[in-house]
């Protein structure tokens, strides 16, 4: 087959799979599950991306070790500390604002994310589990009350002067999870709990945590509940997030899937588009009817 064939019959197929996901968000009662890849185009590095090989320097930090090391403490304080500035400075991109401008549109069940860094929110969702957590929250360990992070990081400089003193750009290259890939973190100032004294943990799930099971039979119930399920930049590589494709497809619910690269989900979805987020999402609002055009040819989805 020539490569002019080869090109022409994958762009028929791409042409078909977005046609069957306009029809899917036509229908409404459609539950996104939202991964890493949506959020890329807002500066957020992913975990794998469309070479399939895992972006984050040096190991993340496990619940285990978190729990059982005031060193491993340290060492994430320090690194998420820098790297905080970054999470928080990131913008909700073309992607979030057709996401949020489809469920205002009352085309959207509501959204299931893997994402922690908040963004689909600020783009304007408002039906959205944030399945890992988030880090715009901080929680205690010892009386479990939760408190905002800006909190926290206006602690942390306060405490930790000569580390803010870091200009942005110089310092390590921000990982997917938020922190920075840094070697020496010993002199960094750890801060406790105000109200109790107990270890402060981002209200995030770190690896070898569970998930709690309110959240999760939360997430089953709204796939249960409907008409398609669309997977928006995931490789599902994790099983929190590919347990509920695999719950959609046993109970015959559609599953679309929209990401750069293969995922594990492949193999039960109805229709895949491997394409930019952002492009893809702004192209199905149009078509849906839910955008205003600027002289420029730009898009507008506010």
């Amino acid at each position: 087959m020539s490569g002019e064939l080869v090109e022409a019959v994958a762009m028929e197929s791409k042409t078909h799979s977005f046609g069957i996901l306009v029809e899917a968000f036509k229908g409404g009662n459609v539950a996104i599950l939202s991964g890493a890849g949506l959020s890329t185009e807002s500066g957020i590095p992913d975990y794998r991306g469309p070479s399939g090989q895992a972006r984050r320097a040096g190991s993340p930090m496990t619940y285990q070790a978190f729990i059982g090391s005031a060193e491993a403490r340290q060492r994430y304080w320090a690194r998420s500390h820098l790297g905080w500035r970054h999470v928080t400075g990131a913008a909700p991109n073309a992607g979030h604002r057709a996401v949020a401008a489809v469920e205002r549109a009352g085309r959207v069940r509501g959204v299931i994310t893997q994402n922690v860094d908040g963004l689909h929110q600020a783009a304007g969702a408002r039906a959205v589990t944030e399945l890992h957590g988030s880090l715009h929250r901080v929680v205690c360990l010892g009386c479990w009350e939760r408190t905002a992070r800006e909190d926290l990081d206006a602690r942390l400089r306060a405490a930790n002067p000569a580390w803010d003193a870091v200009a942005p750009g110089l310092e390590p290259a921000v990982n997917p999870d938020g922190d920075v890939a840094l070697e020496e973190t010993g002199g960094f100032t750890v801060a406790d709990c105000l109200a109790c004294g107990g270890v402060l943990k981002p209200d995030v799930v770190f690896f070898g945590e569970n998930v709690p099971k309110p959240r999760v039979e939360e997430c089953f119930a709204l796939v249960s509940a409907a008409s398609a399920v669309v997977v928006l930049g995931s490789s599902l590589t994790v099983m929190s997030g590919l347990r509920y494709v695999r719950h959609a497809s046993s109970l015959g619910i559609p599953v679309l899937i929209v990401n750069q690269g293969a995922t594990r989900g492949d193999d039960l979805a109805t229709a895949r588009l491997d394409a930019p987020l952002g492009s893809t999402l702004t192209a199905l609002a149009r078509e849906l009817g839910l955008d205003g055009e600027h002289q420029d040819g730009s898009l507008s989805l506010a």
